[in-house]
């Protein structure tokens, strides 16, 4: 059913976007920010069922529907022929999530599920805002930016027409973190010595192999020069020693998640990364001094979300290709320990960090909404 659009009843928000962290978490950090607004806004989120979003979405107490996923295929293949079937199949079910929620504006944040709600809420005539986390734009927003009210952007040079730089909305924990306050607690927390330099790697979900077996490699040295090392190596990525055991030196601490990336960016001196866009933005909002490597696939844009963290003297960024036991002993182990040269970095990535993203975003969502009650 259809609602009329009228100032006497509450403002309805629909969120599209799925299947990764990258794209959830600003998902959930701007519907925060609106009900911190407008609390009586009605929030519903549209993504797949195969998707993170399932378990996310109603963790954070947010209305999730569903549709029918709908791949982009980059080259002919029987996917590309069936495109077209299965795009109208998902616009013809985010129309029907679009109507019964009464939405005033559409907001997406890119992935498979954004292009066919985009799609059903021009069919609608209901305003589109798109947020693009990554320095290149994925196929979903750049489609989506051809009709949309307003299109914001996490990093300058998307090339996206009219795009207002708003930079990456995030968790407030995240956002308002204090590094140096919540340093001990952390390190305590994530069974670490408060008072060691501490070095802490991660390859996120996907693409940490590598990363894991160059770590894995320099961990004696690292651990014999007084540095200790929290190694978070990806669900089912265990490393293991020559033994076939899990690795095991003093110093060295691996689980395969943390939950809370706040108390990883409090804990540690260093960071070694792969450049997606919510990391760098977020160690850039917290200051974190580290080391970027961007993911050796995809479009090429996780070395474009990094351009702006190195510029300012905040990161290093290293191909994956170049990052070996060999490269980590010669630049990481002198680093994590030149306490001048990581006070240098954490301040230049302070300074480049954007700290309120949610709150620009929901500005920008309810203006757009209002104008069209």
């Amino acid at each position: 059913m259809t609602h009329p659009s009228t100032p006497d009843r509450p403002m309805s928000v629909v969120l599209a976007g799925g299947g990764t962290a990258g794209h959830i978490s600003p998902l959930l950090a701007i519907a925060g920010a609106i009900t911190d607004e407008r609390p009586d806004t009605r929030i519903t989120a549209v993504g797949t069922e195969a998707g993170m979003e399932t378990r996310l979405v109603p963790a954070a107490g947010l209305e999730l529907r569903t549709i029918d996923r709908v791949p982009m295929p980059r080259r002919p293949s029987t996917d590309l022929l069936k495109l077209p079937t299965r795009l109208l199949r998902a616009v013809r079910q985010a129309r029907a999530i679009v109507a019964d929620a009464g939405a005033d504006v559409v907001v997406g944040v890119g992935g498979y599920v954004s292009t066919p709600v985009y799609l059903a809420a021009w069919t609608r005539r209901i305003p589109v805002v798109i947020h693009e986390a990554n320095a290149r734009p994925g196929i979903a927003n750049r489609v989506g930016a051809r009709i949309a009210a307003r299109v914001a952007v996490a990093f300058d040079g998307t090339g996206l027409a009219d795009a207002v730089l708003v930079g990456m909305p995030m968790r407030r924990s995240i956002a308002d973190l204090d590094r140096a306050g919540g340093r001990v607690d952390a390190r305590t927390s994530l069974g670490l010595d408060p008072e060691r330099p501490t070095l802490i790697v991660t390859g996120g979900s996907s693409g940490a192999a590598s990363l894991n077996r160059a770590v894995a490699a320099a961990v004696p040295e690292l651990t014999a020069a007084g540095i200790q090392i929290l190694h978070i190596t990806g669900r089912g990525k265990q490393v293991a020693g020559d033994d076939g055991a899990p690795l095991a030196v003093h110093g060295y601490h691996q689980v395969e998640y943390v939950d809370g990336m706040e108390r990883v960016y409090a804990a540690a001196d260093l960071l070694v990364a792969r450049a997606g866009a919510a990391t760098v933005s977020e160690i850039g909002a917290v200051g974190l001094p580290a080391v970027l490597v961007p993911l050796p696939h995809g479009n090429g844009e996780q070395r474009l979300n990094a351009a702006g963290l190195v510029d300012c003297g905040g990161g290093i960024v290293v191909d994956d290709a170049d990052f070996t036991a060999d490269w980590i002993r010669r630049n990481v182990l002198p680093l994590v320990t030149d306490a001048p040269r990581l006070t240098a970095m954490a301040a230049a990535s302070y300074a480049q960090g954007v700290r309120d993203a949610d709150r620009r975003m929901a500005e920008l969502v309810l203006t757009v909404a209002e104008a069209r009650r």
